[in-house]
């Protein structure tokens, strides 16, 4: 792979979760950096998060290590243990199948973007412990494979 500029990358505003659940994520802009350079280990994403715009859901993953930094501007770590804010050169990392939610929150002002890199295992599956839903593992050779489901399994 050739190399290639961050701001080349399109950046993509989709959220997968059903909604209402999807709003807070809303203000979040994604660049699939680990696609553009192929990629197949692992993923590596640069987002943005607006003003008041979620990461995520909070969550854990059964079978991937997630680690993200903050390039520019400061976002709230929030885990079961409390809230951590992050600014530039912050790193956190999130160990599979340790059932701690995560996710990152923009309180500022301003933008907050950070990178995201995680291992890319088929058999992954998130658990969400603030709202009623879990995430079935999808294959990464076909996006949209996965599905989000109540904790009782019930479809969204």
């Amino acid at each position: 792979m050739s190399t290639f500029a961050v701001n080349d990358v399109e950046e993509s505003s989709k959220c997968s979760y059903p909604a209402p659940i999807n709003e807070p994520c809303k203000g979040r802009h994604v660049r699939r950096l680990g696609e553009v350079a192929g990629l197949s280990q692992f993923g590596v994403n640069q987002v943005r998060l607006e003003p008041g715009a979620w990461s995520s859901q909070r969550h854990w993953h059964t079978h991937e290590d997630e680690f993200v930094q903050i390039l520019s501007g400061e976002a709230v770590l929030v885990m079961d243990g409390g809230e951590t804010v992050m600014r530039p050169g912050d790193c956190a990392g999130f160990r599979a199948g340790v059932e701690d939610g995560h996710h990152l929150v923009n309180r500022s002002d301003s933008d907050c973007v950070f990178l995201a890199i995680g291992t890319r295992i088929d058999a992954d599956g998130c658990d969400y412990p603030d709202i009623d839903m879990k995430a079935l593992p999808e294959r990464y050779d076909r996006p949209g494979s996965g599905i989000f489901v109540h904790k009782d399994g019930t479809p969204y």
